[in-house]
C-alpha cells in the first residue's frame, strides 16, 4: 500500500503540468478560442449543427488565415517537458476554403508558444509541426502528432521553430533557445493554418475543430523523487 502511494504521489508530481486533456466542446469551449473578424462580418462560435458525434467551434471568416488556441486552461499549458511524451491531436473540417473564389488546400500547423524569452520585437518564442492538407473534399479528418522525448534540445524530424530576429535564412529559433526550452514554458496552444515563413492573401474560411486531445504520459520519476516522498511519509 505504501510503494501505491508513492507511485501515485509521484505520478502526480510528474503530471503537475499539461496532463491528458479533451475537449468536444459538448461542455463549452474550455479556454478554446477561434478568431473574429474586425468588421464584424463573420466569426467564431460553437456550432452544434457541425456532426461529428458532438458540437463543434467553427470559424466563418476572411482572412489571410485562421487559428484556433487556448491561452487560458491550463490543462494544455506550462511545462511539457515533465511529460515523458505527449500526442496532441484534433478534428478538422474544412467545409471550404476559397481563394479568387476557387477552392483550395491550407496546411493546418500546430504551434506551441511561449511569450516570455523572446528576442527585441519578436511576439513570441514557438516550436510548430505541419499537421497535414485540409481542403473540402476531406470531410472530417484527425490530425495528431507525438512528441516522444520532450526534452530533447534539438527540434525532432518535422518540427520547426520561430522567434528568432534573423530569419533570412527561414523561421527558426533564437540563438540559445533549444525545443526543450519552449515546451518548458508553453502560454499558449495554438492550431492554425498560418504557416511561419510563409505568407497568404485573402482567402474565404469555413472550417470547424474538434475533438481536441493531449494525451500525455509522465517520465519515469527520478530515484531522488521516491527518497523525497519516502521522507515525508515517514
Amino acid at each position: 500500500a505504501l510503494m501505491a502511494l508513492i507511485l501515485s504521489l509521484a505520478g502526480g508530481a510528474a503530471m503537475a503540468a499539461p496532463g491528458s486533456s479533451f475537449v468536444d466542446f459538448s461542455h463549452g469551449s474550455q479556454g478554446w478560442e477561434g478568431m473574429q473578424p474586425a468588421d464584424g462580418i463573420g466569426g467564431s462560435g460553437i456550432d452544434t449543427g457541425m456532426g461529428n458525434g458532438a458540437p463543434a467551434l467553427r470559424t466563418v471568416i476572411e482572412n489571410f488565415g485562421i487559428s484556433f488556441s487556448n491561452s487560458s486552461n491550463q490543462s494544455y499549458l506550462g511545462d511539457y517537458s515533465k511529460l515523458g511524451s505527449v500526442t496532441i491531436g484534433i478534428d478538422v473540417l474544412a467545409s471550404s476554403i476559397r481563394f479568387f473564389n476557387q477552392e483550395v488546400s491550407r496546411q493546418m500547423v500546430v504551434e506551441l508558444r511561449d511569450y516570455g524569452n523572446t528576442p527585441q520585437g519578436m511576439p513570441y518564442t514557438s516550436v510548430w509541426y505541419d499537421l497535414g492538407t485540409i481542403d473540402y473534399t476531406k470531410g472530417w479528418q484527425h490530425l495528431s502528432v507525438t512528441i516522444g522525448d520532450t526534452t530533447s534540445s534539438a527540434l525532432p524530424n518535422g518540427w520547426g521553430g520561430y522567434g528568432s530576429s534573423d530569419d533570412a535564412a527561414g523561421p527558426h529559433l533564437p540563438s540559445g533557445r533549444s525545443f526543450a526550452d519552449v515546451l518548458s514554458s508553453v502560454d499558449e496552444l495554438v492550431f492554425t493554418t498560418y504557416v511561419p515563413g510563409y505568407m497568404y492573401g485573402f482567402t474565404d474560411y469555413n472550417v470547424a475543430v474538434d475533438n481536441i486531445s493531449v494525451s500525455a504520459v509522465s517520465a519515469v520519476p527520478e530515484p531522488s523523487t521516491y527518497a523525497m516522498l519516502l521522507g515525508g511519509l515517514g
